[in-house]
């Protein structure tokens, strides 16, 4: 299948960060990039596996201490989904994140979390996708978690395992660092084969609550 080739404006909006920034990071050799002429081109397949292993990197992960999960996840906001497709279960699990109070707009987060899923794929291997936006509408960080009853086949991982579990994160477009490091530590997190089939096992949305505050 042939790889999808992004511009620097689109690899910008993936990231959320600015034109420039990804441009300096193609000019320095940071993120794997190609020219044609004088223009930057991106694969989406390298961008992807790019920022999975910066999310996996030791450096970018941060203390058990430092990430409190109980001040970002309610048990309210864990659920088991049913849907069998991709978008079906982010539009339900976005429904979710959108109950709570920092999260002012749950239209606009339900279109940004498909708009950003179909630019390139959230799913990071081993049957786990972490959806992630920052938004001004948004007022500070939060998450929901789903546990797929059905894996959802659709999400197109780099490791083409069925994904069984969601993680979606919304901050603040001004927390960058925060957004990055929560990010990390899930991704890091969930490594654990011990902790994923706990997860998955889990007779209730409590139990699944439980495991994440104790992990």
């Amino acid at each position: 299948m042939e790889d999808t080739i992004l511009t620097i404006e689109e690899v910008a909006n993936y990231l959320r960060v600015s034109d420039r920034t990804v441009y300096d990071w193609a000019q320095r050799g940071e993120i794997p990039a190609g020219k044609i002429g004088t223009v930057w081109r991106f694969k989406k397949s390298e961008v992807e596996k790019w920022v999975n292993d910066r999310l996996s990197s030791s450096d970018k992960r941060i203390k058990d201490d430092v990430m409190q999960v109980k001040n970002i996840l309610a048990p309210n906001r864990v659920i088991f989904i049913s849907q069998t497709s991709r978008h079906d279960a982010l539009v339900e699990l976005a429904n979710t994140l959108s109950s709570a109070p920092q999260v002012k707009r749950s239209d606009e987060l339900v279109s940004e979390i498909l708009k950003r899923e179909e630019l390139m794929s959230t799913a990071i291997g081993r049957g786990i996708a972490i959806p992630h936006v920052r938004l001004s509408s948004v007022t500070d960080l939060v998450m929901a978690v789903g546990v797929c009853k059905t894996p959802v086949t659709d999400f197109h991982p780099i490791d083409d395992m069925p994904v069984s579990l969601l993680f979606m994160i919304a901050a603040a477009y001004n927390q960058h660092s925060y957004y990055l490091q929560t990010l990390s530590y899930f991704s890091a997190k969930l490594k654990k084969k011990e902790l994923r089939d706990g997860l998955l096992n889990a007779a209730t949305t409590d139990d699944v609550y439980k495991l994440l505050i104790e992990a």
